[in-house]
């Protein structure tokens, strides 16, 4: 691809910059590096004997875990990607000077660049790259600092342990801070409770973190266990970031939303616990009512730039612990847990707003940029169990609810009302 195609360029001028400086940093710390080794003296045939054993065994790691690396990333979104890269990363830091580290770092990512990531991104796992170089210096600094010069760094009483883990948790810290600054910068629309990620991935990291330390001090007195810890490497991969695969695997690449195929599952699971809890479920179905004039105005590129601003403000409306889904081209469901009519309702009259005044930036066909004023929409609420028993009848409702809303005249929501009792009266003979 020629460079003055490469995606790299179509990103905002300020993330342009801030990748860019990353990157140079990064550079410069390599260049230090090396001129620091040749200064030092040469390095050691135990030193290349780690390098390459550890070398080997990322490789194979990746290599093994590469069809759950390869659906993670396509299942990707806007959040930090979790990875457990670093384990290796920070062993060798435990056991090689950076000239060393850099290396295996620079050939991990190529490795996967080739392999998982694919060709098309090549900017995204330079900067990544670049990111875990910056860590790995951060935190060599840190050792240094604790009085940890020679390799290797490996703790054996409590003060090294103590800086050891300050050590890895100052990588954790600049490669997560590094990432989340440039999600923010890249996309100004997202929010940062959404670019920080979960918890529990960053749990994932500090568990490889703490498994890296386990591999340097069994490389640095028992080589040859190393391979054995493989297994459980791989173990780890697949119990800790496969389940991640799989919540990614329910959210729609093009808005953020819940797929089709989880809101399915995820809609009788709701409505047996309101019945066992004896409670309520809310259902909102809503119906973008100028999505088919975005499309043939500016361009499907821009209608699915609209798509996603629409998602991520329904989301922004709707209650911690309620449900977002796209269940169709431009239609939209949201659950809504123990919610009574009058709070299903306050929930649709604050999106409706929100979407009313709603403004969104986009590129045309014609490789300019417009902007869309306002994507009102039409809506269908209904409640379980005042309407609806089951799935089906409940979406019923909420569906002839929103067909209300949409021959009325659109941009207002209607509620399903509740079945009128059944009259049975006494038959004659």
């Amino acid at each position: 691809m020629p460079p003055r195609q490469w995606k790299l360029w179509s990103l905002p001028p300020t993330a342009l910059g801030y990748v860019i400086a990353v990157d140079a940093v990064a550079l410069v710390i390599t260049v230090l590096a090396v001129r620091a080794s040749v200064i030092g003296g040469p390095i050691t045939s135990a030193e290349w004997t780690a390098f390459a054993v550890l070398a080997v065994a990322s490789t194979l790691h990746l290599e093994s875990a590469r069809g759950i690396e390869r659906r993670r990333e396509m299942a990707a979104n806007t959040s930090p990607h979790t990875n457990l890269k670093c384990l290796w990363f920070f062993a060798s830091l435990l056991l090689l000077p950076l000239s060393l580290v850099i290396p295996l770092v620079v050939l991990s990512y190529l490795y996967s660049w080739f392999r998982v990531f694919g060709r098309t991104i090549a900017h995204r796992k330079i900067f990544s790259n670049s990111t875990c170089i910056l860590a790995s210096a951060a935190a060599a600094a840190v050792l240094r600092g604790g009085g940890l010069l020679t390799e290797p760094r490996v703790p054996t009483d409590f003060w090294s342990l103590l800086v050891v883990l300050a050590a890895a948790a100052t990588w954790w810290l600049v490669n997560y801070a590094l990432v989340v600054g440039a999600i923010l910068i890249s996309s100004p629309e997202a929010k940062a409770k959404d670019a920080l990620g979960e918890l529990s991935h960053q749990l994932v990291i500090c568990a490889g973190l703490g498994l890296g330390i386990a591999i340097a001090a069994l490389q640095s007195s028992y080589p040859w266990v190393v391979p054995v810890l493989m297994v459980t490497v791989l173990a780890l991969h697949r119990d800790l970031l496969l389940p991640q695969y799989q919540r990614a695997a329910g959210v729609d690449v093009k808005t953020g939303l819940a797929t089709p195929s989880y809101w399915a599952n995820a809609v009788p699971l709701e409505l047996a616990r309101a019945e066992s809890l004896r409670s309520s479920v809310g259902l909102l179905m809503l119906d973008l009512d100028k999505f088919k004039e975005i499309n043939d105005t500016y361009g499907h590129p821009a209608g699915d730039r609209a798509l996603r601003a629409v998602g991520e403000s329904v989301r922004a409306e709707v209650r911690q612990g309620d449900l977002v889904a796209r269940v169709g081209g431009d239609e939209l469901a949201v659950l809504l847990p123990g919610a009574s009519e009058v709070e299903v309702l306050e929930v649709a009259e604050r999106i409706r707003d929100r979407l009313s005044a709603l403004t969104v930036s986009v590129e045309t066909v014609a490789n300019r940029t417009a902007i869309i004023s306002g994507v009102p929409a039409s809506f269908g609420a209904a409640v379980y169990p005042d309407v609806a028993g089951t799935m089906d009848q409940l979406i019923l409702a909420a569906d002839n609810a929103l067909l209300t809303a949409k021959r009325g005249g659109r941009n207002q929501i209607v509620s399903a009302r509740p079945n009128p009792p059944v009259d049975h009266q006494p038959i004659d003979n």
